[in-house]
C-alpha cells in the first residue's frame, strides 16, 4: 500500500516526515534518504502494534486528498510502499457456505478483474501450440517398395 508522507525541512534542521493516515505516525533523518527509511520503519512498527490489538491498517489516502489542508502548508509530499499483507498474520483455511447468486457474482468479479471485460481462459502450453501451429502432423515419408 502507497502511503502518502509529507516532508517537512527548515533551515538548520533535520528532515521530518509526518504521515498523515497514520495517528502518530512520524519520523526523520539528517538525509531524505534516511528520513524515508526510518518512514517505512515507523510504519512497520505502528502496523505490528495494530495488527497485535486486532485492528487492520489504515486505508492509504492520495496526497490530493490532504494537499488543500493547513496543517500540511509548504511541504514537500512523496509516497512510501508498505508490504500491508505481512501485518495481516498467517493464512488460514476457511470454508464458506454463500447463497449461489453471491458465488456466480464473486466468479464474474474474479473473471473480468478491475477492467469489466471478461479475460480469456489459460490454456496449457500444449494448446497454444495447437492453436498457433495447428495439429502435429508427421513430415512427409519417402514411400518405397519392398
Amino acid at each position: 500500500m502507497r502511503y502518502s508522507v509529507a516532508i517537512h525541512k527548515e533551515d538548520g534542521s533535520c528532515y521530518g516526515i509526518t504521515v498523515p493516515d497514520i495517528e502518530g505516525c512520524f519520523s526523520a533523518g539528517d538525509t531524505l534518504e534516511e528520513a524515508l527509511e526510518n518512514t517505512i520503519e515507523a510504519i512497520s512498527g505502528h502496523l505490528e502494534v495494530l495488527a497485535d490489538e486486532d485492528i487492520l491498517a489504515p486505508k492509504a489516502s492520495p496526497i490530493d486528498d490532504y494537499i488543500s489542508d493547513p496543517s500540511y502548508i509548504g511541504v514537500t509530499w512523496a509516497y512510501v510502499d508498505i508490504d500491508v499483507p505481512a501485518f495481516l498474520g498467517k493464512t488460514e483455511k476457511a470454508t464458506v457456505t454463500l447463497p449461489k447468486l453471491l458465488m456466480k457474482k464473486i466468479d464474474y468479479a474474479v473473471a473480468t478483474g478491475s477492467s469489466g471485460q471478461r479475460r480469456p481462459q489459460r490454456r496449457p502450453p500444449s494448446a497454444h501450440r495447437t492453436v498457433r501451429t495447428g495439429p502435429y502432423t508427421a513430415p512427409h515419408a519417402r514411400h518405397t517398395q519392398h
